[in-house]
């Protein structure tokens, strides 16, 4: 009699509401895993969500995760991802990284107004992107410090220091975008994002309507070569169109599920068929 499949195991919580999946929780001293949850975890032939903090250590051991540790390495990163987007000729806005205050005095040399200003790590829902139109913007995004009284990041107060990277893209204009979720490596859901009528974010944490209708499929081939080439396997690609080519503005391990409960999809249930066929 053959013996029994080893459960699937996860330790973040994103599958706990998942039935073919035992999510046993992070806990940051393995110590304070019992001795049967410790033997779930060896034995396991792969982890679901293990957390950042072990994704590494599993990698070390040689086991199996999902998502898979370069997926972890690159979220909420815009640096590297502009970084690897250009090594592997992902079409992208044009982006430059400025550090410190001898190469920002050269932003204006490299780009004109307006522009995009970003909080380059650590920033999502359209939170820390600004639409630079003046100097006076300019000076203001560049004195927000990481920390301290612009933790919203609202472009609004200055901050004590310019601390961080100044993160500057080209502004391409649009009324929408469309975000991709890859999970594993098929398309699982894809919509556009329709800006509200006084913002030039389509995040729908921002206000931005969803609309299914005729998605290209040029931006559907651009999102999955993406995904595929820069080795995510749970992601959310935003892509924008600027004069006739799809670009692909940043990418998000941690997307929402908005677009999930307004397609009528179980999330949860999308997830489980994905475990059971294999496919993650």
């Amino acid at each position: 009699m053959p013996e029994p499949a080893m459960p699937k195991i996860a330790l973040g919580a994103r599958l706990k509401h998942c039935r073919n999946v035992i999510t046993l929780g992070f806990k940051p001293n393995f110590i304070d895993y019992s001795s049967e949850e410790s033997r779930l975890i060896h034995n396991a032939d792969k982890i679901y969500y293990p957390t950042a903090f072990y994704a590494n250590m599993f990698h070390t051991m040689g086991k199996s995760t999902f998502p898979n540790l370069n997926t972890y390495h690159f979220v909420q990163d815009k640096i590297r991802q502009t970084a690897l987007f250009n090594m592997l000729n992902i079409p992208h806005p044009h982006t430059r990284v400025f550090y410190g205050q001898k190469q920002k005095l050269e932003i204006l040399n490299n780009f004109q107004f307006p522009f995009i200003a970003k909080k380059p790590r650590g920033s999502s829902m359209g939170k820390g992107v600004y639409l630079i139109n003046d100097r006076e913007m300019l000076s203001l995004y560049l004195s927000i410090s990481e920390s301290g009284s612009t933790k919203n990041y609202e472009l609004t107060e200055r901050g004590s220091a310019s601390s961080f990277p100044a993160y500057i893209q080209e502004y391409c204009p649009h009324e929408r975008d469309i975000r991709v979720v890859v999970i594993g490596k098929e398309i699982v859901l894809a919509y556009w994002r329709v800006s509200h009528s006084n913002d030039f974010r389509a995040n729908i944490s921002c206000g931005g309507k969803i609309s299914f209708d005729n998605i290209p499929e040029k931006a559907l081939k651009l999102a999955l070569h993406t995904a595929v080439s820069c080795g995510w396997d749970d992601v959310g690609l935003d892509i924008v169109e600027n004069r006739g080519e799809f670009l692909v503005v940043e990418a998000n391990m941690k997307y929402g599920r908005k677009g999930f409960i307004k397609a009528g999809m179980d999330y949860n249930l999308v997830l489980e068929n994905l475990i059971a066929t294999g496919k993650i």
